[in-house]
């Protein structure tokens, strides 16, 4: 059986971590509306409702790889009778910067992982916000940021505003 030299085992020197290729440096509300414009006739109703609900990403350049990320939800809730009960918006955001990646994952990390890392805390947002306004909480599904992201960027022709041409990237 052989002993440890004096001063313990020989220590292994330990792998530095990759470098992140995103660092989330804030998080933040810019706009929360909630209009409730029948109230308090439309908790008395309680009427089953008819929601339409918008979620659309953003991005904003500050510098060379700093963007605000911003995750806007619009919802609506109106009667069969096409009376409004709720309005509700929120601008929530995200300031990041990118890491040492290549230009065409830009647009990956910008509209679809910053997204997915915002998006619990804004459905959080719109859940207590439902709640307080006297209606169920709002609940809102899972969102599949790379369909978004693909419909973006078909619909700006491959450019995206706020990233900088040819920093797309394709998903």
């Amino acid at each position: 059986m052989s002993t440890p030299p004096p001063g313990g085992a020989n220590p292994q020197p330990q792998p530095q971590p990759a470098p992140s290729p995103l660092t989330i440096h804030g998080q933040y509300i810019k706009d929360l509306s909630f209009e409730n414009p029948r109230a308090p006739q439309s908790l008395i109703e309680q009427k089953q409702p008819q929601l339409t609900l918008n979620v659309n990403v953003a991005t904003r350049q500050f510098e060379t790889k700093t963007f605000e990320v911003t995750l806007t939800v619009e919802a609506t809730a109106q009667t069969p009778e096409k009376e409004p009960l709720f309005v509700l918006e929120l601008v929530y955001a995200g300031t990041v910067t990118l890491g040492d990646v290549p230009q065409d994952a830009y647009g990956p990390l910008l509209l679809i992982e910053t997204p997915r890392l915002l998006f619990p805390f804004a459905r959080a947002i719109v859940a207590n916000a439902t709640r307080e306004a006297g209606f169920p909480p709002l609940n809102i599904a899972p969102v599949d940021f790379v369909a978004l992201y693909r419909q973006q960027l078909e619909a700006a022709g491959g450019n995206i505003p706020g990233i900088p041409p040819g920093q797309v990237g394709h998903a």
